[in-house]
Parts: C-alpha cells; structure tokens; sequence
C-alpha cells in the first residue's frame, strides 16, 4: 500500500500528490513510460485507458486515451518537455504533436521518481496549472482521490514487473 507523504505545493497554481510507493523506482517509472503498461493503471477504476502512445524524450509527443464507464473517449495529447531516464519526467498539454499549441492548456506535469531503497519508490507528481481556476477546476474533477487510487494501481502493476 502506498504511504502518503505530506509535500505542500509550490504555488496556489499547483497540486501535488507524493507517496512512496513499495515497488523500485526502474519498474514506476516503466509503468509511466511504456504504454502497454501504462494503460494497466492510468485511469481511476471505473474509467479505462483504452489507449496510449509515447516516444518518450525530450520533445517527443505522448497520448493517453481516457475512457469513462461508458466508453467515451478523452484524449490528452502533449509533449515532453524533460526526460531524464529512471528519474524525472517533464510533460505539459500546452502543445500536441511537433509542438503545435493546443487549444486550451491546463497543466504541466513533473513526476519525480527516487530510490527509497528496499525496493520502495520516493514518487512525487507536481501538476502545475494555467491559472488558480484551472487548479480548482482540477480539485473538483477530483485530483487527490482519482490521483491517489491511481498511485496505488501504479503500485500494484509496478510490483508485477
């Protein structure tokens, strides 16, 4: 079960869900990076992640696929904007593939993942928004509670790695 950690943000444009996770830090950051296996635990239970693609380096285009109970579908396309392999991911929605802007940005997103040791995983997500509205927009759709089951999915596939 993952442990919550209490990591205020940096700004009031900014969520954070931390945790440490009991899986290494090689197979959270596979499950953030692969999609076959990203797929497996992206989306709060009852929604899906029927689909995603990734070429994950700095500049490479990533889109995960979101599907509510009924099937409809959401896609989140973006960019990365930092790679640093086993360690730290930088990716934001404010550019679809080849760096065209997107309509309507609404966040940036910085998962760090460190070594805790004993096969345990330091995991912090940052998600910093456009604009407080965005940030509470965010909230209400359900960041802490839809985040939070999501790390522990992460956690279950991680361990199965």
């Amino acid at each position: 079960m993952t442990t919550k950690l209490d990591i205020a943000p940096n700004s009031d444009r900014e969520l954070v869900l931390a945790r440490i996770i009991d899986a290494p830090h090689e197979n959270v950051y596979r499950c953030w990076t692969e999609p076959k296996l990203l797929t497996q635990w992206f989306s709060p239970t009852p929604w899906m992640t029927p689909r995603a693609e990734m070429d994950v380096r700095t500049g490479g285009s990533t889109l995960v696929v979101m599907a509510d109970p009924d099937g409809k579908e959401f896609p989140n396309p973006g960019i990365f904007l930092e790679v640093v392999p086993g360690k730290k991911l930088v990716f934001t929605d404010a550019y679809t593939k080849a760096w065209e802007p997107s309509e309507k940005p609404f966040m940036t997103v910085v998962l760090t993942f460190e070594d805790e040791g004993e096969g345990k995983t330091r995991y912090i997500a940052r998600v910093a928004h456009w604009s407080v509205a965005d940030r509470e927009q965010h909230e209400k759709m359900g960041f802490h509670e839809g985040w939070g089951q999501c790390a522990e999915q992460l956690e279950e596939v991680a361990n199965r790695l």
